[in-house]
């Protein structure tokens, strides 16, 4: 009767914590970041990495140009994300933050604000626009370093780096003056991309591509000096989608392996501008297109020629009458094709880099200049004189097909390049500018020779830079701005050479480390001439430098001028684009100034993309921020959606991912809980050895050291979606199904002073201490708060320890062999019992005994196994005996067998199970009647 009137709930031992299930991260991650200032987290880092292995991930900086969007998380996640593992690998991985301040980016901010008051940029005395530059990217860093430590970042944020920083400018000038001395430098007249809208040249990954309806013309060019008969009398035709480049035609190009053919028309449909009884030649496998396109209903073949024939071939210019009465010559030109058009190609040198290499460089004909910084034909040029390369098309189009050179109008959507800023369509413009020689010094080869050294992650990146630097143009280093670092360089006015005076130029670095920049536009010219040269036989540049080299020199004044940093850096990681960005920069401005890489590996991520697939914009309204994100549901949710994508390709993001990386998040946190509760009381006096551990904990600790080699492995390989698929795998099947499950029993019921009991617990705080690690680089705010629900202690962050070193008695492949047959048993048995549970016969797996028939291989194991601890039920028999017909089986699981029994016995009032020993109700078992007592 006395046994009756205990609550023996009371009795077992259940979990208990303070770690409560509902996270509240938007709250609880604040309170944890003002912790780690409070302690100062990343000097403590510092101090305690000191003299270790260093690893550099150096900053790709981003533009302080306004609040923070999903790529940047992405971007600043990943690096975190890096560099805390790192660390965790026992590394000195300092990170420094830094930010690309000057550029057409923010200075077109400023034009904006001129622009609505109606007030010309221009008018601005330079040194106060350059101010206005420099305090709105000093705010915006502001706003941006504020966002990035919410996020978990940790850097050294009281000390980043800024390319407008006067010691960064200062050097920026010295990188420079590396370049404009040993030769390589050179000012040519070359067409670049231009922007008319923004008035400078544009680098190649200020570049976006967007479809633009341009104006089509088909224009003829009558031949004056035919190389053959066959073209006498005819006219050439082009085909092409920019009518403003005709002014500055000065040659055709034709493909010497092209069948071409004479044709005289003969009909024409009705509207067509063209003229019965023209000789035409165009390319015979474009001839259907041509006459469709045309409006020609009937023609005839006069002659068929291959396009070497042409060679020599002289043209006159489709409106030679009217003041362009220069030669037309025909050149062979490889890129030209039969893909569209007519098989010819106009060429105009100042209007792309084909047309200047053939015209240009190949035949020596001189580049005209025909079009204005702000995208007009130049005065001098006849007809067209103040029409805008853009806006005209159609008019130029007309005055030509009035004056007979057209014979064709038509329009065309294609994809267009435009400026990533003003999102205004370029032009190829010839323009006088600066540019590295990728040839001279032999800076291609250096830089390609450089790449083949390098890792890539992923390793195809590696073909796609390489393939980008052997193409690649000489690098055009002048900008029409005036934001950013000059090219402080004086030209002699009658050589027209640069100087090159070491003196000079060091004059000139030294005044920017006191002064900045704006010294170069505010002193005067003997300032840093000197004595030694005439103020007016030189003119100083005023163009200021690409701000590509800006961050392309980050190394020479971040990496190599900190103490606490190191060059090449380990790891360049930025998403895709930056192929043709920093890392290209990067790459040119080391290999020619250093002759080497300023990196040992490159790591590239995708563009982040909504849950359709398609790119975020504010007129679809799918634009997701991380400021959202954070103050909803957190910034761990953030970072763990980084770390569970595929971040080599591009990411998906929105409310039902975000949904699923909350199940995610949950699954960890309700570990880490379950973990804590599990290890209440827990101290080092209960530890066991591991010669007393039962055979499924040493299972557990080799799991563990299988984990933290793989997570070791990975970490080196930043393979984190790996670390989180192996992460995700032991807590939700490892552990939560399975060792928790079946030492659920043990931990609630047994006697506590149990080596059984004991070696759980202990083997428990062992999966603690290494999943807080292994989880602190990626959800660094909840790894902390688990960490410091079991210590206690604020100055002991998780994030100043390393990985646990893993004994090697606990690497045991017998152990995971054998428990590998196990688990495949047992996954046979639990589906019998849920097989059971739905029939009905039990409502829990304790009410059951099943009869488990195996291969006498396998039984030999469950030898000195408690069976029914396994499986959770309260007996269970193992035998190999051959199974009856009727036994529950699993496809492709042939030799387990289970045959369905219940248990026999009372049920015990504290642990539940049914059991013979238990003969009264509300008894209890021999087990735990010793235990109460």
């Amino acid at each position: 009767m006395t046994e009756q009137k205990i609550n023996y709930k009371d009795t077992v031992f259940l979990p208990r914590t303070e770690f409560p299930m509902r996270a509240g991260l938007p709250k609880r991650e604040p309170a944890i970041l003002e912790s780690w200032q409070k302690i100062d987290l990343y000097n403590k880092l510092r101090a305690a990495r000191q003299g270790a292995e260093k690893f550099v991930l150096h900053d790709g900086p981003p533009y302080a140009n306004g609040q923070l969007h999903i790529g940047h998380a992405l971007n600043k996640i990943l690096k975190d994300v890096v560099n805390r593992s790192q660390s965790m690998l026992g590394k000195d991985a300092n990170y420094v933050p830094g930010w690309d301040c000057h550029g057409l980016p923010i200075e077109w901010k400023i034009e904006e604000q001129y622009r609505k008051k109606g007030k010309d940029k221009d008018e601005v005395p330079v040194a106060e626009f350059r101010q206005e530059c420099r305090d709105f990217a000093a705010h915006w860093l502001g706003v941006q370093s504020e966002e990035f430590q919410r996020l978990g970042v940790l850097g050294d944020w009281d000390n980043p780096y800024t390319t407008m920083a006067y010691e960064s400018e200062a050097t920026i000038a010295a990188e420079l003056g590396k370049i404009l001395m040993d030769g390589s430098l050179y000012r040519g007249t070359k067409p670049v991309m231009w922007s008319p809208v923004e008035k400078t040249a544009l680098a190649e990954a200020e570049i976006e591509y967007e479809d633009h309806t341009s104006v089509t013309i088909h224009a003829r060019f009558p031949v004056k000096t035919a190389s053959t008969p066959a073209i006498e009398g005819a006219s050439i035709i082009i085909w092409t989608t920019t009518p403003w480049t005709m002014p500055g035609n000065r040659a055709l190009a034709y493909g010497n392996d092209i069948r071409y053919l004479v044709i005289k028309l003969t009909e024409l449909a009705a509207g067509s501008i063209a003229k019965t009884d023209d000789l035409v030649c165009v390319a015979a496998d474009l001839l259907d297109n041509f006459v469709a396109e045309v409006g020609v209903t009937a023609h005839d073949i006069i002659a068929e020629i291959d396009g070497a024939s042409l060679a020599g071939t002289i043209c006159a210019h489709p409106l030679a009458d009217d003041g362009y009465d220069h030669d037309v010559p025909m050149f062979a030109g490889e890129f030209v094709t039969t893909e569209q058009g007519t098989g010819f190609v106009h060429t105009a040198p100042g209007h792309g880099v084909e047309d200047y290499e053939l015209a240009h460089l190949e035949h020596g004909i001189p580049v005209p200049d025909t079009v204005a910084e702000d995208g007009k034909i130049m005065p001098h040029l006849p007809l067209f004189a103040g029409m805008h390369v853009l806006r005209d098309n159609q008019k130029i189009a007309d005055m030509m097909a009035e004056r007979g050179g057209v014979i064709a109008i038509g329009k065309q959507t294609h994809s267009y390049p435009h400026s990533w800023r003003s999102k205004a369509p370029l032009v190829y413009r010839n323009t006088a500018q600066w540019f590295v020689s990728m040839e001279s010094h032999g800076l291609r080869a250096t830089a390609l020779d450089a790449l083949s050294k390098t890792a890539f992650y992923p390793p195809a990146g590696q073909n796609r830079l390489t393939a980008m630097i052997a193409q690649r143009p000489d690098w055009c280093l002048s900008r029409q701005r005036a934001w950013g670092v000059p090219l402080t360089i004086y030209v002699n006015k009658t050589t027209g050479e640069p100087l090159r005076d070491q003196k000079v130029h060091d004059r000139i670095v030294e005044a920017m480390r006191d002064e900045g920049a704006d010294c170069w536009f505010s002193s005067p010219d003997e300032r840093f001439l000197g004595q030694d040269y005439a103020v007016e036989d030189y003119e100083k540049v005023t163009d200021i430098l690409d701000v590509w080299f800006d961050s392309g020199s980050t190394h020479a004044f971040v990496l190599e001028n900190r103490d606490d940093l190191e060059s090449p850096a380990d790891l360049y990681l930025e998403g895709s684009d930056q192929h043709r960005g920093w890392f290209h920069s990067s790459l040119l401005q080391s290999c020619s100034t250093r002759g080497k890489a300023p990196y040992k590996g490159v790591l590239t991520h995708g563009f982040v993309l909504d849950e359709q697939g398609r790119k975020m914009s504010k007129s679809l309204g799918n634009v997701i921020t991380p400021q959202k994100i954070m103050e909803q549901n957190g910034a761990d949710i953030l970072r763990l959606w980084v770390v569970s994508s595929d971040y080599y390709n591009d990411l998906r993001i929105g409310n039902e991912i975000i949904q699923r990386m909350t199940d995610n998040y949950r699954r960890f946190r309700n570990t880490l809980r379950y973990l804590l509760g599990a290890l209440d009381g827990f101290d080092d006096a209960e530890r066991v050895d591991y010669a007393d551990m039962p055979d499924l904990e040493r299972w557990v600790l080799n799991r563990l050291a299988e984990i933290d080699a793989n997570i070791r492995k990975m970490t080196e390989n930043y393979d984190f979606h790996g670390i989180f698929t192996e992460l995700h795998t032991l807590c939700n099947s490892d552990l939560s199904a399975f060792y928790f499950e079946i030492r659920k029993d043990r931990l609630y019921c047994d006697d506590p002073d149990s080596i059984a009991r004991r070696a759980c617990r202990t083997v428990m705080a062992e999966i603690f201490d290494r999943l807080t690690a292994w989880l602190a680089p990626i959800l660094c705010f909840t790894a902390e708060e688990a960490w410091q629900s079991r210590v206690g202690d604020p100055e002991n962050s998780v994030h100043l320890r390393s990985y646990d070193a893993v004994p090697a008695e606990w690497r045991n492949a017998d152990v995971a062999t054998r428990w590998s047959a196990i688990r495949k048993t047992r996954q046979v048995v639990m589906s019998a019992l849920e097989a059971a549970r739905n029939d009905g016969e039990i409502g829990s797996s304790l009410q059951a005994a099943p009869i488990v028939h195996i291969s006498t291989d396998n039984a030999a194991i469950f030898a000195d196994m408690d069976s029914a601890a396994l499986f959770i039920t309260s007996d269970a028999k193992v035998t190999d005996a051959p199974a009856p017909a009727g036994a529950f089986r699993m496809e492709g699981i042939d030799d387990v067998a289970v045959v369905f029994a219940k248990a026999d016995g009372g049920k015990c009032a504290r642990c539940w199970k049914i059991l013979p020993d238990v003969t009264t109700d509300g008894g209890i078992c021999g087990r735990c009647s010793d235990v109460v007592s």
